[in-house]
């Protein structure tokens, strides 16, 4: 077998070893799951082989420094085979000992149910969610290609590794994975290997019951290469397979590799059974006999450990090698390495000029408004990168520096098309890759279309920036089915998601800076389509500090406070005047960012006058009927908007100023 050889432990004779370590790593998936009384055997009995051949053969990595930043990266994207991936882990020799695996999906062990990013040394994303990590592949792939054109000067080499992600059944059908491959094979990135775990099984039965795609054929049409391996269990054919991937840098690589599910448990192999149960005692214990397996659980040879060894050795100087090579880079481009520092996002600078610069009068959506912001600090943040679901020209993100094409990847406009949901997931394998600042755009309405992508980056605490304009029933005459009346509020169920709306240009430079500032988690942007006025930087330090400020204030103690958020802000100062012409004080409050608001007010941090407040926002009530206190009233949306100019829905809808100040004077009982 070739290059079976090196791996082999001295005596043992060719061939030997590898095999060994295929049962072993079948047989420690098989006893966590065992010992856990839950998870997922099938996947990881079937691929083994394909994974070891993988592993000790051609992924480039080394477990004494799993954030190496050349190392390649693999992405378990069929998440539910988490027991594959951490046997990888624990036999290859990272910080993931036995008892880690006896302790399978227990609380508080670094092997959860599911792979997740920053739990275990080696897990390079969080995954579960089917074809989430086909996306994220496509993302870290982009991001070696972006970083490569802007790294690899002066005949230095830092950065040139592959993404390899292995996939199932269930990732192919999710709608993400047809996006993500198609933008994967538009930009030609010949460093993403996809591996298919061809086995024809879902949980209901036959996979080939509810899809009978082509999907070799498909991945062609895309312009992938496509490769198959008929015998998943056949060593040397997985091995040549592999090489032949890393010797195309023009196109993505797929590889379907047909495999048994359950392989080698009597009665279950091949069956739905094998997927989302233990295999139980009997079974376990008949599969021991068939390989001759020993009955000590989690048990890995003597031989297995010595060919490991000797491979990290190997690993080892090859990281010991790029890093020489690093240090020369860095010396000979000390700017690049600060810009691009390759281990991690870069931290942003303060935008310039200074929000304090924007003064009172004028009008603008703050749409452009964050075009502005975006320019500005695109300028000064090499690294920040970006773009939109086809909708640049709308939401104002395009920036300088040219655009991203095959072949073609020092630019920094990224091209996503129409496709929402594989534009976050990419955007979230950019900044798990490190290097680089990434930032995606669509309509608000459109959010729904990426949730689960948002989410998981809420989850790992990734710092991606989306924009989302549009962000009201004033978008007008597209209609209710363009109109977002839940989505704010939606945003602001995720854990973790900074959700920011400004009310002015002064306040959405502000965002970009808290946005630019926050590398603890995602952050989103809600803008407006429609011009708003410019209400000038007063009190923006409290909105920093503080999510909301004070932007209009009696002379005197307030009879009455209107707080709102975005476009609804200048909708409350309009019923401020229309309340100080009937002798009523109000003091008009822009909240920007209610999840820090709410906690300034618990805190005492931000004091409200005591009086009765009226919360003004176009969308659902419920989040700020949270807020009101037993005085207060909400004025919202609870419905569906209709079709027509911004201005007229709004008024139809209740968002009016005269609305506001009659909900003003019924809570004041006068």
């Amino acid at each position: 077998m070739t290059g079976v050889t090196e791996h082999a432990a001295p005596g043992a004779a060719a061939g030997t070893v590898d095999e060994l370590a295929v049962t072993t790593l079948r047989f420690l998936a098989a006893d966590a799951v065992q010992a856990a009384n839950s998870g997922h055997p099938g996947m990881p009995l079937g691929t083994a082989p394909a994974a070891w051949v993988l592993w000790s053969r051609h992924l480039r990595h080394d477990p004494a420094d799993p954030g190496w930043p050349d190392r390649d990266r693999f992405v378990l994207s069929a998440g539910h085979g988490s027991a594959l991936l951490y046997a990888l882990l624990h036999v290859t020799g990272y910080d993931l000992p036995a008892d880690e695996l006896r302790r399978f999906r227990r609380l508080g062990s670094r092997t959860p149910g599911h792979p997740e990013h920053g739990v275990t040394p080696g897990v390079e994303t969080t995954t579960g969610p089917l074809g989430q990590g086909i996306a994220n592949a496509v993302g870290m792939a982009l991001a070696e290609r972006m970083l490569a054109a802007r790294c690899n000067t002066g005949g230095h080499r830092v950065v040139d590794h592959r993404t390899w992600a292995l996939v199932g059944d269930g990732c192919l059908m999710e709608g993400i994975s047809h996006e993500a491959a198609s933008l994967a094979g538009r930009l030609g990135l010949g460093k993403l290997t996809v591996i298919f775990d061809d086995n024809d099984v879902t949980i209901d039965g036959p996979a080939r019951r509810t899809c009978a795609d082509d999907v070799e054929a498909r991945f062609r049409a895309y312009g992938w290469r496509t490769l198959r391996v008929e015998d998943g269990t056949d060593l040397d054919a997985l091995d040549r397979a592999y090489a032949d991937a890393a010797a195309d840098d023009e196109r993505p690589t797929f590889i379907a590799v047909r495999t048994t599910i359950g392989h080698g448990v009597p009665e279950v192999a091949g069956t739905p059974k094998a997927h989302g149960s233990p295999l139980g005692e009997a079974a376990l214990a008949a599969m021991r006999r068939r390989f001759s397996w020993p009955s000590e659980p989690f048990h890995v040879p003597a031989d297995v450990r010595a060919a490991v060894a000797a491979r990290r050795r190997r690993w080892a100087a090859e990281r010991s090698e790029w890093e020489r090579a690093h240090a020369r880079w860095r010396a000979d481009h000390p700017r690049l390495a600060a810009e691009f520092p390759l281990d991690r996002v870069p931290a942003p600078p303060r935008l310039a000029p200074p929000a304090d610069r924007l003064g009172a009068g004028g009008a603008i959506a703050t749409r452009k408004a964050s075009a502005a912001a975006l320019t500005a600090l695109a300028d000064a943040y090499p690294a920040l990168v970006g773009g939109s679901a086809d909708l640049a020209s709308s939401t104002g993100t395009a920036i300088g520096g040219g655009d991203v094409a095959p072949g073609a990847f020092g630019g920094r406009t990224i091209h996503f098309g129409v496709r929402e949901h594989a534009m976050a997931a990419a955007l979230n394998g950019i900044a798990l890759h490190g290097g680089l600042r990434p930032f995606g755009s669509t309509f608000l309405v459109f959010s729904d279309y990426l949730r689960p992508a948002l989410r998981l980056a809420a989850l790992m605490r990734l710092p991606v920036v989306h924009v989302f304009t549009h962000d009201s029933v004033h978008v007008g005459e597209d209609g209710p089915t363009h109109q977002p009346v839940e989505h704010v509020e939606s945003l602001r169920l995720v854990p973790g998601l900074t959700v920011l709306r400004p009310a002015d240009a002064a306040e959405t430079r502000l965002a970009w800076e808290l946005a630019a500032a926050n590398l603890d988690g995602p952050t989103a942007l809600v803008l407006s389509r429609q011009d708003l006025p410019v209400l000038g930087s007063e009190n923006l330090d409290e909105a920093r500090r503080h999510g909301a400020r004070t932007v209009t204030d009696p002379p005197g103690a307030p009879d009455v406070v209107l707080a709102a958020s975005g476009s609804e802000v200048a909708l409350a100062r309009e019923a401020a005047a229309l309340l100080a012409d009937r002798g009523i004080a109000a003091r008009v409050v822009s909240v920007m960012w209610r999840e820090r608001f709410e906690e300034a007010l618990t805190t005492g941090a931000f004091r409200l006058p005591d009086a009765p407040v009226v919360w003004v926002e176009a969308g659902v009530r419920t989040g700020w009927r949270a807020v009101a206190g037993p005085r207060d009233a909400v004025v919202g949306i609870e419905r569906f908007g209709e079709s027509g100019t911004g201005p007229e829905v709004a008024a139809h809808l209740g968002l009016s100023a005269e609305a506001v100040a009659r909900t003003a004077v019924r809570v004041l009982g006068s």
